[in-house]
């Protein structure tokens, strides 16, 4: 077992694709071919005190929910408890690894598991859940090639496209799409056209060929097609694909619950699930109103309040959230269900265990008994 195996089961759990742009995930202390030695260890924040308790395993691998580096680092000493931290864990040949916000948007993840809760539906969703920012599959990686060619020349050109790269769908080649149609032109004297007389007016039975490729060979696929192309000046249009979005993966979700509950059930049901003495409450109506529609996000995620709002959730369940977020909520009518940052969060480290263990049989996987949540409650 070396470090890589671990960095492959994260990904197959929560791939580093789905993580937002901003965030810091993936290795990021240590070597991915390092031997494997001790358990991996669980924890939300890698501090000082959880450190040491990994070095006391002999573990070589944490996994710590939030990134220990996230500012850019001027220097590495041990004057400060994130460099102590970070020598720490490279001297004792412990290897770190972020999942974060990739872990938030995977489908079974941190998101899914507290709609688990506030849905009351003991191991499953009970009620609708989808993603409130879904995630686009391959956004902006592809791109479609349009040209126009003779009827007798289709086939010249579509697999001159296809060598460039052009064309590929999964597991299929060549797949394009074309339609016929009439193409018009009028070259001047120095034009040498293909079909038809420089100076005089042509039109020309055509086929539309379209083809999707990949942004990087789009160059290459173009240069290619030119050399295959009957015509001395090819109309070429490249277009920009978006992808498809990904229901079930992304940021937040929106939980259309199966039984309406008031806000205190929502309330009493996170606070028994999460296992918290409280959870804060901002109402816009009454404590006995159905509730349907409910926006969730896991640590600190006021800043999808607003694309909850316009979901149409009547209430926003999070980690937490700044006085005028609060209020920018309510007064669009949407009511706030605050129970603290990790606390949303470190209840999810032992499902995660459980499934490296699935993924990594016979590898020691255990959550950290020093990692808590630095705020306590009188």
């Amino acid at each position: 077992m070396r470090v890589r195996d671990i960095v492959r089961a994260m990904d197959q759990i929560a791939p580093l694709a789905y993580a937002e742009p901003w965030d810091r995930v993936g290795l990021m202390v240590g070597r991915a071919d390092r031997d494997v030695r001790g358990p991996i260890v669980l924890t939300i924040d890698l501090t000082e005190r959880v450190l040491a308790e990994a070095i006391s395993l002999g573990s070589g691998v944490v996994v710590a929910y939030h990134a220990p580096i996230w500012e850019p680092i001027a220097r590495l000493s041990d004057d400060s408890s994130r460099g102590r931290i970070l020598l720490g864990a490279a001297e004792a040949g412990i290897s770190v690894f972020t999942p974060h916000t990739a872990l938030d948007a995977a489908p079974g993840g941190v998101s899914d598991w507290l709609c688990e809760g506030l849905s009351g539906g003991e191991g499953k969703i009970a009620g609708d859940c989808r993603a409130l920012t879904p995630r686009w599959d391959g956004e902006h990686a592809r791109v479609k090639i349009v040209t126009f060619v003779p009827v007798d020349s289709l086939e010249q050109v579509r697999n001159a496209l296809a060598t460039a790269g052009a064309g590929r769908i999964g597991n299929y080649t060549l797949c394009s799409y074309s339609t016929e149609g009439e193409g018009t032109f009028l070259g001047d004297e120095s034009t040498h056209p293909a079909v038809g007389e420089a100076g005089e007016f042509e039109s020309v039975r055509e086929r539309r060929l379209e083809m999707v490729c990949p942004r990087a060979a789009v160059a290459l696929a173009i240069e290619t097609m030119r050399r295959f192309h009957p015509y001395e000046e090819p109309a070429i249009d490249v277009y920009d694909l978006l992808g498809t979005p990904e229901r079930a993966v992304g940021a937040g979700r929106r939980l259309v619950l199966d039984r309406p509950a008031t806000i205190r059930e929502l309330g009493e049901r996170l606070r028994s699930f999460l296992d918290r003495s409280r959870v804060r409450f901002a109402l816009v109506g009454q404590t006995d109103e159905p509730i349907t529609h409910v926006g969730v996000v896991p640590g600190a995620g006021e800043s999808l309040a607003n694309i909850a709002c316009d979901e149409g959730c009547q209430v926003f369940v999070t980690g937490e959230m700044r006085h005028h977020n609060v209020m920018d909520a309510l007064h669009r009518g949407m009511a706030v269900l605050l129970a603290g940052h990790t606390n949303t969060e470190r209840g999810f480290l032992p499902r995660l265990a459980s499934r490296l263990r699935g993924l990594l049989p016979g590898v020691d996987v255990r959550q950290s008994e020093s990692d808590r949540d630095p705020l306590s409650v009188l």
